[in-house]
């Protein structure tokens, strides 16, 4: 159907994370609202908007994206804006985290770029396994609720992101129906405490 999502993002990299400027609110709010944490994950980083706010409630924070093109972005905003963290080239769906080590992470605009549904699952089984025994992660995915779409069930599909110069590149989405989320999350080794509908995505507060 399209590229994988290391190759798609190394491409678009620089031009994506220019148009990724300001984290999202709802996960401002989830790390405002969290207890203060040892270690902090944030998996698909990208330009580590996310991991910057982060690194204001956590002792040491790991920023893990599939794309070295992204990582190189997220490198420097951090030298510009001097918050602390650990970047890590790796997959969400196999972790190079130790067990049970994770208090507060954040999982958003990711799951929805694997494929196939085993390998979505896979990655959230990955989570409940790094985070620890009071861990709490967000989760966001794309949601058939988005106002783009006139879908009532998950689908897969393409969108295309027009480089300066015109280029088209084709992104894998996998976008999903509320109930669905619900049931790939029962599928999992996680522990749903919040659900929530923000924005066009699928939310949910989990623990392992």
């Amino acid at each position: 159907m399209t590229r994988d999502p290391q190759a798609t993002y190394d491409r678009i990299a620089d031009h994506f994370a220019a148009t990724r400027e300001y984290p999202w609110p709802e996960i401002e709010s989830f790390v405002a609202d969290a207890e203060p944490a040892g270690l902090a994950l944030d998996i698909g980083c990208g330009n580590g908007r996310h991991a910057e706010v982060l690194a204001t409630s956590a002792a040491r924070v790991v920023a893990l994206d599939v794309s070295r093109g992204l990582l190189q972005t997220a490198r420097r905003r951090q030298a510009a804006s001097g918050f602390d963290a650990h970047l890590v080239q790796g997959d969400a769906a196999t972790l190079p985290i130790r067990d049970a080590t994770v208090d507060l992470a954040v999982y958003v605009a990711t799951l929805h770029h694997l494929r196939p549904r085993s390998t979505r699952v896979d990655s959230l089984d990955e989570l409940a396994r790094v985070l620890a025994a009071d861990g709490r992660a967000l989760l966001g995915v794309w949601s058939t609720t988005h106002d783009r779409f006139d879908a009532d069930e998950g689908f897969d599909t393409t969108v295309d992101w027009t480089l300066p110069g015109g280029e088209t590149v084709p992104r894998y989405y996998h976008v999903y129906d509320p109930d669905e989320f619900d049931r790939d999350l029962a599928m999992s080794a996680l522990t749903v405490h919040e659900r929530f509908e923000s924005s066009g995505n699928c939310y949910a507060v989990v623990g392992p």
